[in-house]
């Protein structure tokens, strides 16, 4: 009789707290009130972080015109994942690559640019 009596508590324990699990689960509902041009400031601020000169950038090539365009062209052909630009600072033609916010992201992309332009570095251009 005293095993019936264990056998009975736990059951009601178990019932118990696995009923009481589906009871608190709860469907809700969320309204969000807010200023309209909230959302013209955070477009406005995407846009000056893409505007910004506050990144890193590899430079692969700096010399004459002809020259950079053909490394330009061979970048583009071996790393799809950065876009090469050009750039023109009396009296050189520059090649560019990338946009990095962190110094660490332009360190991980010159590693792996290293091994096919060994001379690429990481810079700051400008304001």
């Amino acid at each position: 009789m005293k095993s019936l009596t264990y056998k009975t508590l736990l059951f009601i324990v178990i019932t118990c707290c696995t009923s009481i699990s589906f009871m608190n689960a709860q469907q809700g509902r969320i309204i969000l009130n807010q200023d309209s041009s909230i959302n013209a400031l955070l477009e406005l601020k995407k846009e000056m972080n893409k505007n910004s000169n506050d990144y890193y950038k590899i430079q692969i090539y700096s010399g004459a015109r002809v020259e950079a365009y053909q490394v330009q062209k061979e970048f583009n052909d071996a790393f799809s994942d950065w876009k090469a630009i050009d750039a023109y600072e009396e009296p050189n033609y520059k090649i560019w690559v990338g946009a990095f916010r962190t110094r660490l992201e332009a360190d991980r992309a010159l590693k792996q640019i290293k091994q096919k332009f060994p001379s690429a570095f990481i810079f700051k251009p400008k304001k």
